[in-house]
């Protein structure tokens, strides 16, 4: 069992080698790649190695067990770890989204249910802001449009990483699971007579593009300038400084309207339009995918009622992987892990049965 991990081993070891090397950092685009190979290799080597070392020591335990009984004790107990230690290096082993170290941007829009569902996005955005602050994430919001009782039209925020994160622990594979259709039940704050209304906003979650993940052609682009719209300020309103970048041989549209000049918009609407183009193409790659491979990424599909907010019951339900909790009031501010970590283990339950 996991012949295939000393292959690892050897690469794991190649690599040690290779970045104790000065001169392997002057190129510090090729020290960022192998310096993440590295880090995602070094769990596993670490699990194998232990693995390797308790099968060992079983065979010295029964050994001693058939000469004295009490050593009988022992080797139940390293069975027992060695069982652990083969879920958890199946468990490493399971092929990992390529994007999981990336940041992201995440959008929420309002949906069904008027001004009610905009103070929803504002809540759910104000979750996220929370969350990101508690695991120590940065957060940047790109544009807005506020709405007129409060809460959000539709809003983008940026939110990065601070420096080399665990693996498994990055943005991109921590909120990958929010994309989707974000359902509150509630009595809102104009419903004079106490019953409890239904609305929804969604979200969309994209992995931040570099300029290397996605070449945009700027012959492919139309770029249109226009008024901005909201409340007023020195040059909103005034100048036409809000962009709207369309990529024509896609369709896709970005526009950002927040910053006071129309080169800083453009410069953020082009951030929004090469993380769509990549999410775009990912998803073409999924759909083009083998069936086992299109069923383990069932869990983020976005076009599924993902989550339902009950505020009378203090209760959050996930409806892809059945989590249920009654202590709403925490998570919307900002304790996601327990909901997040229910979507990671069931997706990766899904790839280990598939694998």
């Amino acid at each position: 069992m996991f012949e295939a991990v000393e292959e690892l081993v050897g690469e794991h070891a190649d690599l040690e080698t290779t970045l104790a090397d000065p001169a392997v950092h002057s190129d510090q685009a090729r020290a960022r790649t192998l310096n993440k190979r590295y880090a995602e290799l070094t769990p596993i080597v670490a699990a194998y190695r232990s693995w390797k070392q308790t099968g060992e020591d079983i065979a010295t335990a029964r050994e001693l067990a058939a000469e004295d009984p009490d050593f009988a004790a022992e080797v139940k107990e390293l069975e027992k770890q060695r069982e652990e230690l083969t879920d958890r290096l199946r468990l490493l082993l399971v092929p990992r989204d390529p994007s999981d170290d990336k940041d992201v941007i995440l959008e929420i829009k309002a949906g069904a249910g008027g001004d009610e569902s905009a103070l929803f996005a504002g809540d759910l955005l104000r979750m996220y802001l929370r969350y990101a602050e508690r695991v120590g994430w940065k957060t940047e919001i790109i544009d807005s449009t506020d709405s007129e009782l409060g809460g959000y039209k539709d809003v983008q925020v940026a939110v990065k990483a601070r420096g080399q994160q665990e693996p498994g622990q990055g943005v991109w594979a921590r909120l990958k699971y929010e994309g989707g259709v974000h359902r509150v039940q509630r009595v809102p704050a104009t419903e004079s007579q106490g019953r409890i209304h239904t609305s929804a906003a969604g979200v969309l979650v994209t992995p931040e593009a570099e300029e290397i993940d996605v070449e945009v052609n700027p012959n492919d682009l139309r770029i249109d300038v226009y008024r901005s719209s909201g409340p007023g300020g020195q040059s909103v309103n005034t100048t036409d400084s809000a962009v709207r970048i369309t990529h024509l041989p896609t369709g896709v549209v970005a526009s950002c309207q927040n910053e006071k000049s129309q080169l800083q918009n453009k410069e953020q609407a082009l951030r929004i339009l090469r993380s769509r183009l990549l999410a775009a193409a990912q998803e073409e790659a999924e759909r083009n995918a083998a069936d086992a491979r299109r069923s383990q990424v069932r869990t983020v599909d976005r076009s599924e009622k993902i989550r339902t907010y009950n505020f009378p019951e203090n209760r959050i339900s996930d409806h892809r992987v059945g989590f249920k909790a009654y202590n709403l009031d925490q998570v919307l501010d900002g304790e996601l892990d327990a909901v997040i970590q229910a979507c990671v283990d069931a997706d990766s339950a899904a790839k280990l049965a598939a694998a």
